[in-house]
């Protein structure tokens, strides 16, 4: 019986991929290699390869994703979710992660290292799947002016957790449990990386509790962001300096 096999590409546009392979230096003995290559492995890659641009990882971001495992969100995984198309400056820019590899060893299972691209939360927002947004069209922060910082491309190693000990407290108080080399992120990071962390894991951070940023909104509130439950989507919200609240730690990320 006839084994009948499912094809995406048409018989022209396989013709076409052929010969721009074919132009770039394929010859008969290389593509025997890809047909011998066990589990199709460099047909995979070449294929990853396509998907990510072009882009190929540098020896210090592949030694960080290995060190970090799940808690690393790249170059490819910008590409894959948040449809970035890095630039060759951006990309030699983010070539060599900041931080140390003792650094990033401690603080693997605690934080998750993120390479920012500039978007804004209203731009990630756009992205991805409207379920993960609590409120779109008529919510409060549309016409604010953080959720429309593009913010700055870089590494970022973001704690997954409210810093310990910090609800219940002041802003004030909360940022005196700071450590040296810590410091509390604007909101723009701290959605992108819960965001790109959830889309790469399903592993939703700050689900039932908030975390201060470093924002003010228009009328001098600070940003909170959080609740990020299945059935709403993730909430970027408001208050005061002042207040304590039992759900409210606030934010931290690793100095450069």
């Amino acid at each position: 019986m006839e084994t009948i096999v499912s094809r995406t590409l048409s018989v022209h546009k396989e013709h076409e991929v052929l010969l721009k392979l074919e132009s770039a230096g394929l010859c008969d003995a290389l593509a025997q290699k890809v047909i011998d290559s066990k589990d199709n492995d460099l047909a995979k890659k070449v294929v990853r390869l396509i998907q990510n641009g072009g882009f190929e990882p540098s020896t210090s971001q592949k030694r960080a994703r290995e060190i970090m495992g799940k808690n690393f969100f790249g170059v490819e995984e910008a590409i894959k979710h948040f449809g970035a198309n890095p630039s060759k400056q951006q990309i030699a820019y983010l070539a060599e992660v900041p931080f140390s590899e003792s650094l990033l060893e401690a603080c693997k299972n605690t934080h998750v290292l993120v390479a920012v691209f500039p978007l804004s939360i209203l731009d990630i927002r756009s992205k991805v799947d409207r379920k993960l947004f609590y409120s779109h069209e008529d919510t409060w922060y549309n016409k604010q002016a953080f959720a429309k910082e593009k913010g700055e491309i870089g590494w970022q190693l973001v704690r997954k957790t409210p810093v310990e000990n910090s609800t219940n407290k002041t802003r004030n108080e909360q940022q005196a449990l700071l450590g040296k080399n810590d410091e509390t992120p604007k909101a723009q990071v701290v959605v992108y990386m819960i965001i790109g962390h959830y889309l790469t894991t399903g592993e939703r951070l700050f689900e039932n509790n908030y975390i201060r940023c470093s924002d003010l909104d228009s009328s001098g509130c600070r940003v909170r962001v959080g609740g990020f439950d299945a059935p709403l989507g993730l909430r970027v919200y408001f208050c005061w300096d002042g207040y304590r609240y039992s759900y409210l730690g606030v934010a931290s990320a690793r100095k450069f």
